[in-house]
């Protein structure tokens, strides 16, 4: 009997030092992977300094009812915009980007076109300011070379290329104006009240009546939307505005001197416009400003037979 109970005690030292042991090398493998895997996520924000220095890049934009916060986005996108507009080179900066780089072109002409080889146009970048450095970076002066036996480039070429990127700064500019949201985007309202603004500075639409500019912006809006937006999520991306010509095309109209043949082949023309109304009033036979089935099918006839 007292064998037995002391073979019983023995026993039980044994499995509780093995369950004492297990459990320390379960504690060991426990350590060991919290260190492996707070090694493999990285610091966090309590131990890493560099959080403290990045700023914060996301912000929530402001609901409806948070009238404060809207006013607060509306104001700094105003002064920010008008920030980026006194960056760009104004009419008078320009003048004297062409007088310097016509005063260091480099000989010999090419015809009457004037060329610059790269050192002096170099040159002129120093002497033209710190607004024009952008545009007088090499991988510029690489794009517009071409077959020039003496390396140079076009003093005319790069004239343009300038002035064209001065007014595609100054166009999404004015087109982020209108953009309510401030996500880079116009809705259909924001690009009718674009439209309808522009038109007192376009002197080829000097002639539309002010009751006939609803229709006008209509129709020019349409042409907008049906193009860059076909999926129709009721709004058009700023920059797919520029990359298209249709906004050449309205500001086309700028020019007091276009000719006939140009107004009438100007979608965003006077003509234009004037035409499709035209037919818009001979297709609606009730006159009620809306076109039903039957008056669609006319035109859908009248295409036929003209084809």
């Amino acid at each position: 009997m007292a064998l037995a109970s002391v073979l019983k005690r023995y026993v039980q030292r044994k499995v509780g030092n093995r369950n004492e042991d297990w459990k320390e090398v379960k504690d060991d493998e426990k350590e060991e992977f919290s260190k492996l895997y707070k090694l493999w996520k990285g610091p966090t924000k309590d131990t890493c300094t560099t959080y403290k220095a990045i700023p914060r890049f996301y912000y929530k934009l402001p609901s409806e009812d948070e009238l404060l916060l809207q006013k607060l986005r509306e104001e700094s996108r105003a002064v920010f915009l008008q920030r980026r507009s006194r960056e760009l080179l104004d009419n008078d900066e320009l003048q004297g980007l062409w007088f310097l780089l016509d005063k260091h072109h480099t000989s010999p002409l090419v015809g009457d076109e004037q060329m610059i080889n790269f050192e002096d146009f170099m040159k002129v970048s120093d002497l033209a300011g710190q607004k024009c450095k952008p545009f007088f970076k090499p991988s510029v002066f690489a794009k517009l070379l071409q077959s020039d036996p003496y390396g140079r480039i076009s003093i005319m070429q790069f004239f343009n290329y300038v002035m064209r990127k001065v007014w595609l700064h100054q166009t999404r500019i004015g087109l982020s104006l209108y953009d309510v949201a401030g996500q880079g985007h116009l809705k259909e309202s924001d690009l009718e009240n674009y439209i309808l603004e522009l038109i007192p500075t376009l002197p080829q639409l000097d002639g539309l009546e002010k009751s006939f500019y609803s229709f006008y912006v209509c129709t020019a809006v349409r042409k907008f939307f049906f193009f860059l937006d076909p999926l129709r999520t009721g709004k058009v991306k700023i920059q797919d505005i520029l990359a298209c010509s249709f906004l050449d095309d309205l500001l086309e109209l700028r020019d007091e001197e276009l000719s006939k043949e140009v107004q009438e082949s100007n979608w965003f023309s006077a003509p234009s416009a004037l035409r499709v109304y035209g037919q818009y009033l001979n297709l609606d036979k009730d006159h009620n400003g809306m076109l039903s089935k039957e008056e669609l099918a006319r035109l859908y006839y009248s295409i036929t037979v003209l084809h």
